[in-house]
């Protein structure tokens, strides 16, 4: 199967697409150079400074020089001492054993950073965000989510440093291997390289890249990562809070380290200043990666040549229409993301039962291919078609954890309930892409509606009737849409004349064609 890594460059907008067989599996966009613009980027590193403490919300905020104030959450605020860290990973590793005995399943394999992150809950209990933070205090904290709508940036104290093959920090005693290496020789192997290089009271993992890598590959790694940090540290003293004292790669260096593998069989490039940024980055970090950079030659666009433009268009469309007629509708909101599956025009072959089971297994490979296309996150909702038999809705459910597979974000699923739905998380860090490509509608507000010609005209007349009731002036001007005005002058001529009639008044109704439909004026006086 041909993995090809796409780059296209547009003045300053760089668009990037990690396909498979013409199916997208990632998809990133930027537009603010190469220097990120002034957003605060994932990994980028801040001497900020607290600007509030909010004990009823066990969180704060920090100002590290963006026009929104950072999020810290106290999970992310307390940094444990080396004996409360090793005391959680001892107890962590109880419940594993304990959970995997019951479950009979073997010896388990920890995620690369749960064993951390999920002890940190239960040792804070009684821990108060006011008792770690003051106003006022200067602080090192890291991106770990951009800015998304409304929000700041989300950051956090647990620095992590990202390069080719490891991941390094500088707070946390750990050594992990990347979940995706499954082959329980290989992580034992690298187990042993990462605790021979690891110093006390740090942290170490082994990303994916890093199978089969060698002692050496991973100490260099290692080094270079080291380096960046104590020199951050130097910078980090002499700086004045609010201030960035760590950047991360450009946009297409961080796609190189961070998408990159060496199953990608080519990188095609259609601009040459990136294409000597790619080469150049691939000689010093991604050896393996030589020989794969082209140059697109074609005057087609290369995102058309490949169909990713097409599927882009698709990925921001409410409605997805499946091969077999069938359909899934999309809807976005602040909240969660909301997925319904229909049949549409499949009648199928067979009973009605194989009708439904073969739309839901052809939906659940679009829902996994839209769901990383717009990289929705957060609480997702699926409402596929109702399965009466167990055996089909345990079908949908596995063939959709298999599909999962393939998405770098991780996920958490549900199974099917009673009511054919399925529950899911799906981690986020950027924005979406139809909040990346598109402007909420200045008509509707983002609303997808607005109130009919009739429904106004009858807002208007409740509203013209509390008017006549209190005006003196004979005359009352009435000024709106011209779709309202021609209804008032129409179909509704005669609520309009019984008016004039009961309280004595001359209606003068004016279309105005820069008003919006739900917009009206009533003036009672005379011009």
């Amino acid at each position: 199967m041909a993995k090809e890594l796409i780059i296209n460059q547009t003045l300053n907008e760089q668009r990037v697409a990690l396909i498979e067989n013409g199916e997208i599996l990632d998809f990133l966009i930027d537009r603010g150079g190469d220097d990120g613009g002034n957003q605060p980027i994932v990994g980028n590193i801040y001497k900020g400074k607290v600007l509030r403490v909010l004990p009823g919300m066990q969180s704060a905020f920090i100002d590290i020089g963006h026009e929104k104030a950072a999020f810290l959450y106290v999970d992310d605020a307390y940094i444990p001492t080396l004996e409360e860290q090793r005391e959680m990973l001892k107890n962590k590793l109880k419940e594993e054993e304990v959970k995997t005995s019951q479950q009979n399943v073997g010896k388990v394999i920890p995620d690369e950073m749960s064993t951390f992150t999920e002890s940190v809950l239960k040792l804070r209990k009684d821990i108060s965000i006011d008792s770690i933070l003051k106003e006022g205090k200067d602080i090192i904290v890291q991106v770990a989510k951009e800015p998304l709508g409304s929000k700041g940036p989300r950051v956090t104290r647990h620095i992590t440093l990202a390069g080719r093959h490891i991941v390094f920090m500088p707070f946390i005693e750990h050594t992990g291997v990347s979940r995706r290496i499954q082959d329980e020789n290989e992580r034992n192997r690298l187990k042993e390289i990462l605790d021979s290089i690891r110093p006390e009271g740090k942290g170490i993992i082994a990303r994916t890249v890093a199978e089969s890598q060698s002692y050496k590959v991973l100490k260099s790694d290692f080094n270079m990562l080291v380096k960046i940090w104590k020199d951050l540290l130097r910078k980090s003293s002499k700086a004045k809070a609010p201030a960035m004292i760590y950047k991360d790669l450009t946009f297409i260096q961080r796609v190189l380290r961070d998408i990159t593998d060496e199953d990608v069989d080519a990188i095609i490039v259609d601009s040459k200043s990136v294409f000597h940024q790619v080469e150049k980055f691939i000689n010093k970090y991604l050896i393996s990666m030589k020989g794969k950079v082209r140059l697109y030659p074609d005057d087609t666009p290369i995102f058309e040549h490949y169909g990713i433009e097409l599927e882009i268009e698709r990925g921001i469309n409410n409605k997805i229409y499946l091969k077999s007629g069938g359909s899934i509708n999309v809807d976005q909101t602040e909240a969660l993301v909301s997925i319904d599956v229909n049949t549409g025009k499949y009648v199928g072959k067979k009973t009605l039962e194989e009708t439904i089971l073969k739309t839901n297994l052809e939906a659940v490979k679009e829902i996994s291919y839209q769901l990383r296309l717009r990289n929705c996150g957060g609480i997702i909702i699926i409402d596929f078609i109702d399965m009466d038999k167990e055996e089909h809705r345990d079908t949908v459910y596995q063939a959709l954890l298999e599909v999962l597979k393939k998405d770098r974000a991780k996920t958490n699923v549900l199974p099917i309930s009673g009511l054919g739905l399925v529950e899911m998380t799906r981690k986020r860090t950027r924005e979406t892409l139809t909040r990346i490509l598109c402007n909420t509608c200045p008509y509707c507000e983002g609303t997808g509606r607005v109130k009919s010609p009739i429904t106004v005209c009858y807002d208007l007349i409740r509203e013209l009737i509390k008017v006549v009731k209190k005006a003196k002036s004979q005359k009352i001007y009435v000024y709106a849409h011209p779709e309202v005005s021609a209804q008032l002058c129409g179909k509704e001529l005669d609520i309009i004349e019984t008016l004039e009639e009961q309280y004595s008044k001359n209606f003068v109704i004016r279309a105005e064609n820069s008003y919006h439909i739900e917009q009206y004026e009533i003036y009672a006086h005379e011009f």
